[in-house]
């Protein structure tokens, strides 16, 4: 949702509604843990009272427990955090997500090796994979990244962890996500290079993205 038009969330998140896309995924940054600022809680709450689609929420922060009061998640959210915060950290986040009744997710920067979720696998519901250094919409997708797809299904199969869904993020056009659909990826989370896309509507890009994937 960072690259909807921010002047007119509301109406793209209704448009977004209408078009049936199954979750918003709302990127939020502590200008620490990356170098940008994005969403805030106030964001968040305003559009869960004008859309009932779950969020997916990406806490790119040191200490995502600072914020997590302030939302008011529902039990059909997803809440993932990066796999490079402190282990104590980590830990004490998932089970206070856990508390709050949302769905957990646990986040790899590209450079991050897949067997650093092996403390987590039984506490997360999600693996999210960054195709590009999380901070900025727009980037170059990091050649060879598409790989660690099929290199996480494969250690989710062999930990007996498949049931586990890979999210991907980091532009993704079209062709990529039908691509990573095969390497065993479930969800795509569409950005500038997808979903909003110069030039061209919501109601021409949405289809045309479902149809890629499915």
């Amino acid at each position: 949702m960072m690259c909807a038009d921010l002047m007119n969330m509301e109406r793209d998140a209704k448009r977004l509604a209408a078009l049936g896309v199954d979750w918003f995924h709302m990127d939020v940054m502590d200008a620490h843990f990356v170098p940008n600022l994005t969403f805030g809680p106030d964001m968040i709450n305003a559009l869960h009272k004008v859309s009932d689609i779950p969020m997916d929420i990406h806490l790119m922060m040191e200490d995502p427990e600072l914020l997590l009061q302030y939302l008011d998640l529902k039990p059909t959210d997803w809440v993932t955090i990066h796999s490079e915060l402190p282990d104590n950290k980590i830990e004490q986040t998932l089970k206070h997500l856990k508390q709050m009744g949302v769905h957990t997710g646990l986040a790899l920067n590209p450079e991050t090796p897949v067997d650093k979720l092996s403390k987590w696998l039984d506490d997360i519901d999600l693996i999210l994979l960054m195709l590009v250094h999380p901070g900025f919409s727009g980037q170059k997708m990091i050649d060879g990244i598409m790989d660690k797809v099929a290199e996480t299904k494969s250690y989710l199969k062999q930990n007996g962890k498949d049931n586990i869904l890979i999210s991907t993020d980091g532009n993704i056009t079209v062709e990529r996500a039908k691509y990573m659909a095969q390497l065993g990826a479930d969800i795509f989370v569409g950005g500038t290079s997808a979903v909003f896309r110069k030039g061209m509507k919501l109601e021409d890009t949405v289809p045309t993205f479902f149809k890629t994937v499915e």
